[in-house]
């Protein structure tokens, strides 16, 4: 029996087999932030243990910083305490870190990519369940917990257990409009947030090929919203352009070598998963949640359903209750309060590129609030190079400083109770973006539309299927 992607990179990183157990796992790279690793730091010191390899590992602050005067002290004294901790632990262990104000600062799961840190083949954690986003380039990448982050932090291992398998596959072409938010949106809202419990899926067919690199993190990011561990997309010629030239990454000679190994991970053809399931890239359109889990989707100009895939009754009634919708309302024509353009799923240059294009020769709708959030110093930096930042505040908008923003409540940026937000970013659970905001997710096309005219709106699109048309299931044994 052939081997999948998955299996390729597993087996290369065992360490050591425990019978009728897990397995010791080698971690190739270990991400941390200031939320999840003060307690994993001071264990080691409780423990009289050092960091094993720490130039494995590489920080950032992003959860709890604030987006407008980063220059000045952070005011929120828990917040300040937690980014002041992150740089005592990182340079008392020597390890890289990129506090704010550095040219590397950013989101953890956007600066991994972005600076060369995440290549390909390798395994990945972090203490953020959006690790998965790293799977983009063809690893094992998943969220760990801070006991984890502690085993990391000391021996450069993790006891794993060898997880279950499933492959999603899109072919055929997509219509005008439809962004990779829109195609995990849809696949999600098909599955159910059940859908891939405990796999790690792996995303192939025509629609992943075409897609950027961008596109691609923004898919693999979103994979645990329908229970999966992890996603991961085997790397090609778009992954091996992405990576070069970049700071951490291998050049000339060694990058050659390492391309001419990555270009064998592909899934063999004769590799089999435990779920498989086919989707028809036509079928796909601009989508939008209407409830409270990302499963709760429909098309922009859709109606909300009498139920969702994998949700109860129960839930389904307390989800619409809690965002003050009813059954068989349209999502098109709904007030809109705030606008969040961001976060490690959405908050790229590509994601500004397309909101920008989008709202070209418009503005901003007077009574609605737009965060705009870059993932990082550098999409920072390009938003300004690019032409990009003078568009958008011609048109009324502010471009903020780097950080996770309004995607969870843990700055600044919180939706004040009982608002509707359209947001990019990656959960809309009940409380997410602050205490009683409503959360819709959208692509940056639809959030474009929401900020330009204070509602919800399809953005010009071709007409394709809708419902669970082109979906096409099987479940098998490995």
């Amino acid at each position: 029996m052939g081997k999948t992607l998955f299996d390729k990179i597993w087996d290369s990183h065992v360490v050591k087999h425990i019978p009728d157990g897990p397995d010791v796992l080698y971690i190739d790279r270990h991400l941390i932030h200031e939320v999840t690793s003060p307690q994993a730091f001071n264990a080691l010191k409780d423990k009289g243990l050092k960091v094993f390899r720490p130039e494995r590992t590489f920080a950032t602050c992003d959860h709890n910083v604030p987006t407008l005067d980063q220059d000045k002290p952070i005011s929120d004294e828990s917040s300040r305490k937690a980014v002041e901790q992150l740089a005592l632990n990182t340079s008392a262990n020597g390890i890289t870190y990129f506090p704010l104000g550095d040219p590397g600062n950013g989101i953890v799961h956007v600066i991994g990519p972005e600076q060369g840190i995440v290549l390909c083949g390798q395994t990945v954690v972090c203490g953020d369940s959006h690790t998965a986003t790293h799977g983009a380039f063809g690893n094992i990448a998943f969220g760990i917990g801070t006991s984890e982050v502690e085993m990391v932090l000391a021996t450069q291992c993790l006891l794993q257990s060898r997880p279950r398998q499933a492959r999603i596959v899109v072919d055929g072409k997509l219509a005008d409009n439809v962004t990779p938010k829109d195609v995990i949106l849809y696949i999600i809202s098909q599955l159910g947030t059940d859908g891939c419990t405990g796999c790690f899926v792996e995303y192939a067919g025509e629609v992943f090929r075409n897609m950027s690199m961008e596109g691609r993190m923004t898919v693999c990011n979103m994979s645990i919203e329908m229970g999966a561990k992890g996603g991961l997309i085997a790397p090609d010629k778009t992954t091996f352009e992405y990576i070069s030239g970049r700071r951490f990454a291998p050049s000339g000679r060694k990058l050659e070598e390492c391309i001419a190994v990555w270009s064998t991970l592909e899934t063999d053809s004769d590799a089999v998963f435990d779920k498989e399931y086919r989707f028809d890239a036509s079928c796909i359109r601009p989508m939008v949640t209407y409830g409270t889990n990302p499963g709760m989707g429909v098309p922009a100009d859709g109606s909300i359903p009498d139920r969702a895939a994998g949700c109860d009754d129960a839930t389904f009634d307390k989800a619409l209750a809690y965002m003050g919708f009813r059954k068989g309302e349209k999502m098109s024509g709904k007030k809109v309060d705030y606008v969040f353009v961001g976060s490690c799923t959405n908050g790229r240059i590509e994601d500004f590129r397309a909101f920008a294009r989008a709202v070209a020769g418009r503005r901003k709708a007077e009574d609605v609030t737009v965060w705009l959030v870059p993932g990082s110093k550098e999409v920072e930096s390009a938003i300004e190079k690019e032409g990009i930042g003078d568009a958008l505040r011609a048109a009324g908008f502010q471009i903020r400083q780097p950080g996770c923003s309004a995607c969870l409540a843990m700055n600044a940026d919180k939706i004040p109770e009982g608002k509707y937000a359209v947001s990019t970013s990656n959960r809309n659970f009940e409380g997410r973006q602050g205490y009683g905001a409503r959360t819709i997710l959208a692509g940056p096309l639809v959030a474009a539309e929401a900020a330009v005219t204070g509602r919800i709106g399809m953005p010009s699109v071709s007409d394709g299927c809708s419902g669970t048309h082109g979906i096409s299931g099987t479940t098998g044994t490995k």
